[in-house]
């Protein structure tokens, strides 16, 4: 089982620490004739899938690698765009790599972000008042558990559908958050978290978690 990452949002929404704890590593390969039928376009300097998923490459897959050569955002190693070099039908056939992209600090951001509404959503939305909000988003390939406290902070954990006893896991991560970070004397409220001895408690907390909450069910 994995625990794949950990968000602390501010009680305003603001994303105030993020750690990756396990990634998986998706790429698929494969080679193509002229024409190319899969649909792709430009979206924040790199190539991306729109339409025509297919053997494992899926929609908002990047292009990572043309001809075994990676790109250099939507460009190839010799400076050529690769719309263009595509577009070519003399280059065919090509070998094209896609993969799952590494979200970047800014985009970790947003996304955190996105998630305040939705919970605000969530409370306004429950037939009874006074709502805990969003405590467990599930898909088909994870699981997005909340934990949020008196004083609206919120812990995010996303895990694999079968990891258990993350609802612990939070309450454990708030204790070494409020241990390490709210008795930091250099550390203010509602600021990004910067403190080595509660990164190294996580860490060690998050591989303790994975080695003894796993569903044998």
């Amino acid at each position: 089982m994995a625990i794949y990452s950990l968000y602390i949002l501010s009680k305003s929404g603001g994303l105030i620490y993020q750690y990756d704890h396990t990634s998986i590593k998706v790429e698929v390969e494969k080679t193509f004739n002229y024409p190319l039928d899969i649909q792709l376009f430009e979206q924040n300097k790199r190539i991306v899938v729109a339409f025509g998923q297919k053997d494992g490459i899926n929609v908002g897959h990047n292009l990572l690698a043309v001809n075994g050569s990676l790109l250099n955002g939507t460009s190839l190693e010799d400076g050529q765009e690769v719309t263009a070099f595509l577009a070519n039908e003399s280059n065919y056939p090509v070998s094209l790599k896609f993969g799952r992209p590494k979200l970047s600090t800014n985009e970790k951001i947003f996304l955190a972000s996105m998630f305040y509404p939705l919970f605000a959503i969530a409370s306004q939305l429950s037939p009874e008042l006074k709502s805990s909000g969003i405590e467990v988003l599930e898909a088909d390939t994870f699981k997005l558990h909340c934990f949020q406290t008196l004083t609206g902070i919120k812990f995010l954990i996303v895990a694999e559908p079968k990891q258990m006893n993350v609802e612990h896991l939070l309450r454990r991560v708030y204790e070494l958050y409020a241990d390490f970070a709210l008795k930091n004397p250099f550390y203010s409220l509602e600021m990004p978290i910067r403190c080595e001895q509660f990164e190294s408690n996580l860490q060690l907390l998050l591989e303790q978690q994975e080695k003894s909450g796993v569903n044998t069910v």
